[in-house]
């Protein structure tokens, strides 16, 4: 397939987009994961591929990596199309928003040359192994420990709550390559091939469908050449690039498609009529259109290259906290048919409501918990502590 012709028009490029996740592939796609039986989980759709064939996949990308050169706006349409088609977006947001990131922003030439241009087509995955038992959001505690060994490293250490490992074929891994006061300090990220010797990942149990995985690391050896960024530098290029990258796009995406099936569940059940109802649903829409505006607030921010770490930070913790209102007004909507699973044939909505109630917790905790996001808003924003 030819890649799509660039487009300077911005609706033009959204129109194109969302004619795609209408189409009939996403449509298959995604009736395919309706079918999945528990413990299965979706990995390298042919959506992604299909994406990667249009240059879509990476759409911010420069050429030579895969992409099509366009700008933050364009990614975040495709970011925010994705996610109101409900197509699962996890390896998508791990392989190209996180990892392709790093590796565009702090990685070797030879780095880019051999993952962006496979990763923006679709064709390989990458996941994060950043947090630890004991080293959540706070991950100056991280104990994974890079040994020297002759021109290189051996790691070894416990990684917990990563998502999407076990079709991964690399990580971008956070470990400690010195000891200092400072726990910031001597911190590396490194490529960590995931199919090498020493590697062994397992399921972490937990409620949602997509599952939490333990990795454990035992002596595997890297180089110089899996170092991304500089050694003992790895905590400044996490802090810098994960802070200017949070727009709140996707988590708003979610939470509108989430509301969108909650009116519609309340017009088809008669509740959208009734006063009660009918104003919270107004409510929680006039609220996610305020998270729609400060999202591409950011995104525009990035797009002029004037990124704002704290604004993005509000951003991202509005959008974030969108989620407990919208399913406690779609269970008031379904009642007890609201809990009903999508592997029962009588659930409303196909079990959405449900899946997301499940969920739920994770939206305030991935891509930094609405509490460090407070944290970061009272220190750097408006210097209270």
């Amino acid at each position: 397939m030819s890649r799509t012709p660039l487009r300077t028009d911005h609706e033009t490029f959204r129109k194109e987009v969302r004619s795609f996740f209408a189409g009939d592939l996403v449509r298959r796609v995604l009736a395919e994961v309706a079918t999945y039986a528990p413990g299965e989980e979706p990995a390298r759709l042919g959506v992604y591929h299909a994406l990667g064939q249009r240059g879509w996949l990476a759409v911010d990308w420069p050429e030579e990596y895969g992409g099509l050169g366009l700008s933050p706006r364009e990614a975040a349409v495709v970011t925010e199309e994705m996610t109101l088609a409900g197509v699962p977006d996890d390896v998508h947001v791990l392989s190209i928003d996180i990892v392709g990131k790093f590796l565009l922003s702090a990685g070797t030439e030879q780095q880019k040359q051999h993952h962006l241009p496979a990763l923006a087509r679709g064709e390989r995955a990458a996941s994060v192994l950043f947090t630890e038992p004991e080293a959540g959001s706070d991950l100056s505690a991280l104990s994974t420990r890079a040994e020297p060994d002759g021109d290189g490293w051996r790691l070894y250490g416990t990684k917990v709550f990563n998502m999407k490992s076990q079709f991964a074929d690399v990580a971008l891994c956070a470990a400690r390559t010195s000891d200092g006061v400072i726990g910031m300090h001597g911190i590396t990220l490194f490529l960590l091939p995931l199919r090498s010797p020493g590697v062994h990942i397992e399921p972490v149990p937990s409620i949602q469908n997509d599952r939490f995985n333990l990795v454990v690391i035992d002596g595997v050896r890297l180089t110089a050449a899996d170092v991304v960024g500089e050694v003992d530098d790895g905590w400044r290029s996490l802090n810098d690039l994960l802070q200017l990258e949070r727009t709140g796009i996707d988590f708003h995406g979610k939470a509108r498609r989430l509301l969108d099936v909650v009116i519609r569940r309340a017009a088809e059940t008669g509740r959208l009529a009734d006063p009660v109802h009918g104003a919270r649903l107004a409510e929680l829409d006039a609220r996610l259109r305020a998270s729609h505006a400060m999202a591409w607030q950011m995104v525009e921010n990035l797009a002029t290259g004037a990124p704002d770490p704290v604004a993005s930070a509000m951003s991202k913790w509005y959008a974030g906290e969108q989620f407990r209102p919208v399913l406690q007004a779609g269970l008031e909507v379904d009642g007890m048919g609201g809990v009903l699973t999508s592997w029962d044939g009588e659930a409303p909505a196909d079990g959405v409501l449900e899946a997301n109630v499940r969920l739920g917790p994770a939206h305030r905790l991935a891509s930094g918990t609405s509490e460090i996001m407070l944290y970061l808003i009272a220190t750097n924003g408006l210097g209270l502590l």
